[in-house]
């Protein structure tokens, strides 16, 4: 793991500026303490990150929680109360993780995943202009389309020229100009830029701009900055830490509470580990169970000493990926870089202007849905693009959850309307003779219903294995099972397995790209 410390370490500081206002924001959204959410964060990056097997996957408060949080306070009659259903659905969590429900990740389309990725995308992108311009109306980290202000995602947009903030739009720009030069340019240019990040340079211009201009007509109001807690000493520190009220366990609305914190908390976890195993350069593959494990224990902790829900998040962990985060070591630094500057440097994270931080939050956004991605799910035929589009629409216009919902049925309903489900759609047949040869043949319809259970054969290959792939047969090939082919030849490769197409065409070996491969076979109608 420290063999990567050079990637983790700078990554690890760009994912702590991007949780912190988040932390924050989804805590204030919640009607929680802010405390709640620095906690949240704390035990979402070294306690789940240590217990993880996701190497770039980050946990933290979430904010498609904050509605059920917020609601939960209120009917089980305080915080305290609400903390003892945030214990109970950690324990609930790793019930789920023992009974192996983590295969439920393995289930959603690929489109819909691709969907919530540029969503979310689009929804920071979004959700950050205001910040931007120094309009703080709605908290950090909100993603909701109907705002708590009273306004929508877009009102708030249109409403930003009555309410500029002249200081915090100039930070802002000159901040978004610091990152674009290091992404496009410096980062090129030698280690020294790709060691020194650029929104730690933005981030400390930022601090620097707001002590120079205080009393000037470009001067910061503290509404406008970062507001973390600030501890009079150690007593007024420990005082911040909340604790549940176990007397209120047998009460049913907490135990409804807590099972619908399990389960939301869950699924998120689940499909931001299936996203972000997706846009993994290294194409590693995270084991969900022991991802739900880590999960509840991270609830359990957080609950019992006053914090947030924790799942992955997933623009957390995205911003860990495209700053070069390699292990999960980059998420236990983000951890304990929040508990020491909570700790030793509350005041100087108040002097944070939030513009800088939504300009690293729109860099981070755009990167998820860049505009050539519609193009290309376009391109791979509507079955791929209209469940992608579905969700991009639910997830801007709703919210997340309801985004990947109205996905996900689409793309069942696809499924259903173009294909039906064969029970023999894999046949698995050892061929070995003198060397481990195993012959794979596809049904003649495989769908996304079947990925997991080829996803765990090919996992469960031994190394120097001769693999042959039969397809003469199959004449509907889900995308998402090609791109899983399309994964596992990167792997296969650190494992010496060698694979072989037989098609219609004729025998392949170790196709370049198997994505190319099947796009000229007409085996779709």
């Amino acid at each position: 793991m420290f063999k990567t410390l050079k990637n983790d370490l700078p990554a690890s500081i760009v994912v702590f500026f991007v949780a912190l206002p988040l932390c924050l924001g989804i805590a204030l959204a919640s009607g929680a303490p802010l405390f709640s959410g620095l906690i949240a964060g704390i035990i979402g990056g070294i306690v789940v990150g240590a217990l993880s097997g996701s190497k770039i996957g980050v946990s933290g408060p979430a904010a498609g929680l904050a509605a059920i949080v917020l609601t939960a306070i209120g009917s089980l009659g305080g915080y305290q109360n609400f903390l003892v259903a945030v214990v109970l659905g950690g324990v609930i969590q790793i019930v789920f993780g023992v009974l192996k429900a983590g295969i439920i990740g393995y289930y959603f389309p690929s489109s819909v995943i691709k969907g919530m990725l540029t969503g979310i995308g689009i929804i920071i992108i979004l959700k950050q202009i205001p910040h931007f311009f120094g309009y703080d109306a709605e908290p950090e980290g909100a993603d909701s389309f109907l705002e708590t202000s009273g306004e929508n995602t877009f009102s708030a947009i249109l409403n930003i020229t009555d309410n500029i903030t002249m200081g915090s739009m100039v930070i802002g720009l000159i901040g978004l100009a610091i990152l674009l030069l290091w992404d496009r340019v410096l980062s090129k240019k030698g280690k020294i830029f790709q060691i020194i990040q650029g929104p730690l340079v933005a981030v400390v211009l930022g601090i620097v701009f707001y002590v120079v201009t205080q009393g000037s007509s470009l001067a910061i109001n503290p509404s406008h900055l970062v507001s973390v807690p600030v501890p009079e000493d150690a007593a007024s520190f420990i005082g911040q830490f909340s604790f549940p009220n176990f007397s209120a366990i047998t009460n049913p609305k907490v135990w409804l509470v807590a099972f619908t914190i399990a389960l939301v908390a869950s699924l998120e976890t689940l499909l931001c580990v299936e996203a972000t195993d997706k846009i993994d350069p290294h194409k590693n593959v995270t084991p969900t169970n022991r991802e739900l494990l880590a999960q509840g224990t991270g609830n359990i902790i957080s609950g019992l000493i006053g914090g947030l829900p924790i799942t992955q998040v997933i623009v957390r962990s995205s911003a860990n990926i495209q700053s070069g985060g390699r292990s999960k070591l980059s998420a236990i630094i983000h951890g304990f870089l929040l508990l020491i500057s909570v700790i030793l440097i509350p005041r100087l994270l108040n002097m944070i202007p939030l513009s800088v931080l939504a300009s690293v939050l729109l860099i981070v956004g755009y990167k998820l849905a860049k505009p050539g991605l519609f193009k290309k799910m376009y391109d791979m035929g509507w079955k791929q693009f209209i469940p992608f589009v579905v969700t991009v629409l639910g997830i801007v216009f709703i919210d997340l959850l309801w985004g990947i919902g109205l996905g996900l049925l689409v793309g069942i309903a696809v499924i259903l309307i173009k294909s039906y489900q064969n029970s023999h759609f894999l046949n698995i047949e050892d061929k070995s003779d003198g060397k481990h040869t195993i012959k794979m043949t596809l049904a003649e319809e495989v769908t996304f219903f079947n990925k997991g259970a080829i996803l765990k054969e090919l996992e469960a290959l031994p190394i120097d294995t001769y693999l042959e792939i039969d397809v003469r047969k199959t004449r509907y090939l889900d995308n998402d099972i090609i791109e899983i082919l399309e994964d596992f030849a990167f792997k296969a490769k650190e494992r010496n397995i060698d694979i072989q197409i037989i098609s219609e065409r004729g025998v392949v070996e170790n196709p370049d790209s198997f994505i190319e491969f099947f796009k000229l076979r007409p085996i779709t109608s």
